[in-house]
């Protein structure tokens, strides 16, 4: 079945229906990662976006256990060529047949280098996904323009509190969208981890006196999450340690009083080098985010920027010169990705022992 991508600007790709065949909007983006794309679908930083993926095979080794939450959260999914026959000794389906049972509409066989060169150059932009031949350009571009991401933290957070026990350290992890692999990746250090639901108020954190407080990854515009800035604000006046990842540290920079902007075209991938200013030393870091924190107005009796993009000079983690605070724009679980920064995770648990 044919399928078309028709963008903002009135492009329009015509290509092969993969996953469900229903319409779809919304904000198209694009993964510059080389594998790893069953993370890159249920990473639920992705929700309000479809996903158009640089690496031209996709699929090859199928459905594997390696989920990093529990469904797949993209509007739509863009390749250029979905393998047909996956091999590998863990596969457990195909990649077309995920979408189907994920409901999520995608589309193959088209150009995929020539649409990112139009993102890069135009800027992220919202599109459709139909397999309707029968469009009318002139009534979808309308639509398109109109679309917003809007609320989409409560609509990938966990419903309630979730426990996995341990010897070690308490720490609270404030569920804004979080990837599997940064719970685990505190468990393997022996911690006690409670995952709470987005919109949980600061003081039932508080009240369970945690050695540290983790702020996760997640989707959509920062300054979307008023109330959950406002809670933050709350957590960040205690002297608890807290370390943020990605839309955690947005907005704890938004509740210390920075401000953020969205980036032309965002930062998604597995090859994205950052500098850590203390030691000049450049980490490859995975990343997926559309918004980062402005430094140029920055207090630094507040915080001073730790890391910054090799690529473009944004700033990619902050430093509280008056709490016991650190955060980072991108994924030290890296899932998929490097693991160049996992240190950050030790880092965090010195912190909680001093």
């Amino acid at each position: 079945m044919k399928a078309f991508l028709i963008l903002e600007d009135g492009t329009v790709f015509t290509g092969t229906s993969i996953g469900s065949t229903r319409d779809m909007i919304s904000e198209i983006v694009f993964n510059t990662s080389m594998t790893g794309y069953l993370e890159v679908l249920t990473d639920p930083s992705y929700a309000g976006q479809a996903v158009v993926m640089t690496y031209p095979l996709i699929g090859n080794y199928g459905i594997t256990p390696d989920m990093e939450s529990r469904k797949a959260w993209p509007d739509g999914y863009i390749v250029r060529e979905l393998s047909r026959r996956p091999s590998n000794f863990r596969c457990q389906g195909t990649i077309q047949d995920f979408l189907k049972e994920q409901d999520i509409p995608g589309i193959a066989g088209i150009d995929t280098r020539a649409l990112t060169r139009i993102l890069r150059e135009k800027g992220t932009m919202n599109g459709m996904i139909t397999t309707n031949k029968n469009y009318n350009r002139e009534e979808i571009i309308p639509l398109l323009k109109a679309y917003h991401i809007g609320d989409v933290v409560s609509k990938v957070t966990c419903q309630e509190k979730q426990v996995l026990s341990g010897d070690g350290k308490k720490v609270a992890l404030l569920d804004l969208g979080a990837k599997m692999n940064i719970a685990r990746s505190l468990h393997e250090r022996g911690c006690e981890v409670t995952i709470y639901p987005a919109h949980t108020p600061a003081e039932e954190i508080i009240s369970t006196n945690p050695d540290g407080i983790m702020l996760s990854n997640g989707p959509g515009d920062p300054a979307d999450c008023v109330s959950i800035i406002e809670e933050i604000k709350k957590l960040y006046q205690t002297n608890i340690p807290i370390f943020a990842i990605c839309l955690g540290h947005q907005l704890m920079a938004l509740a210390a009083g920075a401000r953020t902007h969205k980036l032309k075209y965002g930062h998604r991938g597995g090859n994205h080098p950052v500098k850590d200013l203390k030691t000049g030393r450049v980490y490859i870091s995975s990343q997926n985010h559309g918004y980062v924190v402005d430094t140029a107005d920055l207090d630094p009796k507040i915080a001073v920027p730790a890391f910054l993009n090799v690529n473009d000079g944004t700033n990619e983690g902050l430093e509280y010169t008056d709490k016991p605070v650190f955060t980072v724009q991108f994924h030290p679980e890296a899932c998929p990705g490097p693991q160049d920064s996992r240190y950050l995770f030790d880092r965090f648990m010195k912190m909680m022992e001093g």
